[in-house]
């Protein structure tokens, strides 16, 4: 093949379905059933959901047999469908994630469709599929794939009405539109509670408001027979969470977890006005400067009245209104930005480069990408200024990790960017497309499996050297890691240990436990690596 047909050679290859399979496969799937689940949040889901099903009780899930009201019941439920047909593994907790990823980028390809056409939605749908963060939670045992695809269908299901209503069409589709819409915030509802239902109804009414239509909004927020949809899914959990716990889920969910948790900053997470200006670029990689490149453009179409600007106005709110809303959080988590990323990748799709600002657009990728080349010596560079020790024992083990052919593979990522960013004579858009796949490659197959098998591999051999033992008198000190409690199949209370009980704690922290102990006692390792200790409590042998 001459090197001058190279690139409609690869035109060819992305504007294929073989393109977005290669993308699913990559950034959804690649590795997924093998590496740990991860902590907090994936074991703290798979746990509950263990436990709900262990105890029969497929209303009120709890972590470690504590109440758990961190969310509403529908992905829980969603991974005991898959634990139930595929058991307590890895693939069981993430399947669900999975495919609702799927899903969302299937919607996503439809609704481009729809309003744009094959091209747009065909880049649209990869551009999705290879962003960093979207890579992350397609295969998290979490609930924000599952959000973020609800969200997605409520808000195509609103722009279609508003096209329904501009075009004139007749009263039955715009109610089945709107019977689609409720049933989406309904599920919405029970995935992740108000916000799903916050955002479909604050950005549709700036849109409509601002094209004039506001009257076909009101007339979308009182239809009745909408909310009845909605009410049937949301109503039956909250009075069976109600008749099995009380008021303790609503106060713990929508009290603690949505009002004081938007009011004030959990966990140390965020609370800075300009948190997402610093990190919408790493979460939107390799593409961010591509946004960037075209941001002008974008800008410049909202002033006009035609179809076209219209609908990327639509697209415009929907973004801006979620980064204004978490940019004010108290609590603030990277991923929360993607419920207004959906219409970032069909802006991107829709405003495609082809050779115009070609350095702008490559040059927080190349960044990336260089960052990654020396990020074995990085990490033995950090590891040896390290002075805590639960730093030490994780850089200690990412440098070993790091230390073998990652340190020439990760390089050859940098050396493809700059070739990419070199070659004037292939589009913009199709070289950052190349990039996702390269960076979606190295990232599961050097990067993930590598930096979780340091921070969660000893949890996981932890946990199963209990199970294969049988012992169940185990008790936890000041280590959350709830995936100790997935791997070997029983809830681990935080406490105190006694006399012939297993404890597992941070390494560190062994000090802090035998200070507790009386003073015949003293702790004896069963399994210690890196910051993971499992020891037994016995009494001192006599001397």
């Amino acid at each position: 093949m001459q090197l001058r047909t190279l690139p409609l050679s690869i035109e060819r290859f992305l504007l294929s379905p073989f393109s977005l399979l290669l993308a699913l496969v990559l950034a959804f799937f690649l590795n997924a059933w093998s590496m740990p689940l991860t902590d907090v949040d994936e074991g703290a889901f798979s746990e509950a959901t263990r436990e709900m099903m262990a105890r029969g009780n497929l209303v009120s899930p709890t972590l470690n047999d504590a109440p758990r009201h961190d969310k509403p019941i529908l992905i829980y439920w969603a991974q005991a469908a898959s634990v139930a047909v595929l058991g307590v593994s890895e693939i069981g907790f993430r399947l669900p994630s999975i495919i609702f990823a799927l899903l969302w980028m299937v919607a996503l390809y439809r609704f481009c469709l729809r309003h744009g056409n094959q091209m747009t939605a065909q880049i649209a749908s990869l551009v999705m599929a290879l962003t960093l963060v979207v890579g992350f939670i397609a295969k998290a045992a979490i609930a924000d794939a599952l959000l973020n695809l609800l969200i997605a269908l409520a808000m195509f299901g609103i722009y279609d009405y508003f096209c329904a209503c501009r075009e004139g069409k007749a009263n039955a589709q715009k109610r089945r539109l709107l019977f689609a819409v409720y049933a989406a915030l309904g599920l919405g509802f029970l995935a992740k509670g108000p916000v799903a239902v916050f955002f479909p109804l604050l950005i549709s009414g700036l849109f409509f408001a601002s094209t004039g239509a506001w009257r076909d909004w009101l007339r979308a927020i009182f239809f009745w027979p909408g909310w009845l949809i909605f009410l049937v899914i949301v109503v039956p959990w909250h009075v069976a969470v109600y008749l099995d716990q009380g008021d303790a889920f609503f106060r713990g969910f929508y009290l603690k977890h949505n009002i004081n948790r938007y009011a004030d900053t959990f966990e140390g997470h965020g609370g800075r006005w300009w948190y997402y200006l610093a990190v919408t670029p790493l979460i939107l990689l390799p593409f961010t400067g591509w946004l960037f490149a075209v941001a002008g453009k974008i800008a410049g179409s909202l002033r006009q009245s035609d179809s076209g600007a219209l609908f990327e106005r639509f697209l415009v709110i929907w973004f801006v209104v979620v980064f204004a809303f978490f940019s004010f959080s108290g609590t603030q988590l990277p991923h929360y930005l993607l419920y207004g990323c959906t219409p970032v990748f069909i802006l991107l799709a829709r405003n495609r480069l082809d050779f115009e600002r070609r350095w702008l657009a490559f040059v927080p990728i190349l960044l990336f990408a260089l960052l990654l080349a020396v990020l074995p010596e990085v990490l033995a560079f950090a590891a040896g200024k390290a002075n805590r020790p639960f730093e030490k024992f994780l850089l200690d083990g990412l440098t070993i990790a790091f230390s073998d052919e990652a340190r020439w593979l990760l390089p050859l990522l940098a050396i493809a960017i700059f070739g990419l960013a070199f070659w004037r004579r292939l589009p913009v858009w199709q070289g950052l497309v190349i990039a996702g796949l390269l960076q979606a490659a190295t990232v599961a197959i050097i990067i993930a499996p590598r930096a979780i098998g340091v921070t969660q591999g000893p949890v996981r051999e932890a946990a199963l050297l209990v199970k294969q033992s049988g012992e169940t008198n185990v008790v936890a000190w000041r280590i959350i890691m709830p995936s100790f409690s997935v791997y070997r199949q029983a809830a681990t209370p935080t406490r105190v240990p006694e006399l012939g009980q297993l404890v597992f704690t941070r390494t560190d922290r062994k000090h802090e436990v035998q200070a507790l102990l009386a003073p015949n006692l003293v702790l004896r390792d069963v399994y210690q690596r890196s910051f993971v200790t499992l020891a037994r409590v016995e009494a001192e042998a006599k001397q």
